[in-house]
């Protein structure tokens, strides 16, 4: 059987009308596989869309602010992604002319780029021979050829790099990157994989030896922590509230959010006022509060779990630094914060 041909002809007949085919632009290319770092194509395509609307050329993208970027990526989540795109774009209309770099060394050199990206960007735009190598590449790979070393271990990405590269079909590098792609998101799934009609299940190895779900095999992740916030929605008696810009290094950076107290465990009534408030606003002496929810809001992040309570501070004086309620839209945040902007009945207050 001969694999490469095998994927191409399926690919041919099954791949999805997606935007980002249609071009060899590598602003458009690049932008695409930023976005569908760690998401959906389903889920990222109406924000590629926004993006080229809102942004048509790189040049675009880099005359925005941060802010900007931000609010428009908000709710795509791994924020980092949006900043390393904004510098991105800055250095490349800035120090390249607007001209991206043709070849996988060089893309390599790009913030927010790695092996993967750099080179499915190489080769859909500028045809150059680059293996990809993604979730969907290990899951393909590892089923039918039976490969057993973690996909996520220094040997596995050796082993798997150095296989896709000796698999691609060096006359059609973009095509046979797209469809392999294409083959482990639509046919070769995580689970439930349609293996009695795979036009390689003859040469599959998991099929055969019945160890389908069993591979590709992923090293154990690092333990989750848990955390505990406590998000205060500070509001006066002219509908002000206050709303702080997060400057600390993290995945919310410079993101917006309601001024924040972390504690060691979720927290009553009670255990909330002896927080001391007056600690964090020593302006504010005069106010009323009141818990949003009982029941902790759990926020899932890959690497902690946000366990959080909203509450709701109203206060007599006029609060400095704040905005106006109805402004609140117009800023950036983390999806846990906008859920709640969202769901929140500010006029009954």
């Amino acid at each position: 059987m001969n694999f490469s041909k095998e994927l191409i002809d399926w690919y041919s007949n099954n791949k999805r009308d997606l935007p980002w085919r249609t071009t060899q632009n590598p602003y458009y290319i690049w932008l695409s596989e930023i976005i569908l770092q760690q998401t959906q194509v389903k889920q990222g395509l109406p924000y590629y869309e926004a993006f080229v609307s809102k942004y048509p050329t790189v040049f675009d993208l880099a005359n925005a602010t941060e802010e900007e970027v931000l609010k428009l990526w908000q709710g795509l989540g791994y924020y980092s992604r949006a900043r390393n795109l904004h510098f991105t774009a800055k250095h490349i209309a800035l120090n390249l002319n607007g001209i991206f770099p043709n070849d996988y060394k060089n893309l390599l050199k790009l913030k927010g780029v790695g092996d993967y990206t750099a080179s499915a960007i190489a080769s859909i735009a500028f045809n150059e021979v680059a293996a990809v190598v993604d979730g969907n590449v290990y899951r393909v790979l590892s089923r039918y050829f039976g490969i057993v070393t973690p996909i996520n271990s220094t040997a596995g990405i050796k082993e798997f790099k150095t296989l896709a590269s000796s698999l691609i079909d060096e006359t059609q590098p973009a095509t046979f990157n797209q469809a392999i792609m294409e083959f482990g998101a639509r046919q070769c799934k995580p689970k439930n994989p349609d293996c009695k009609n795979c036009p390689l299940q003859n040469g599959c190895i998991a099929l055969q030896k019945n160890k389908v779900d069993e591979l590709p095999i992923k090293l154990k992740k690092t333990k989750v922590t848990l955390k505990y916030f406590n998000f205060l929605v500070c509001i006066d008696k002219n509908k002000n509230i206050l709303f702080e810009k997060r400057s600390k290094k993290g995945i919310w950076q410079n993101m917006y959010q309601f001024p924040l107290i972390e504690s060691d465990r979720s927290l009553n009534s009670e255990e909330f006022h002896l927080l001391n408030f007056n600690k964090k606003f020593p302006e504010i002496s005069t106010f009323e509060y009141s818990l949003y929810n009982e029941v902790d809001i759990v926020h899932k992040l890959s690497h902690q779990h946000l366990h959080t309570k909203f509450w709701i501070v109203e206060v007599n004086e006029l609060l400095k630094k704040s905005i106006r309620i109805e402004d609140l839209d117009k800023y950036p945040s983390p999806v846990l914060i906008s859920d709640f902007i969202d769901t929140f009945n500010f006029d009954s207050l």
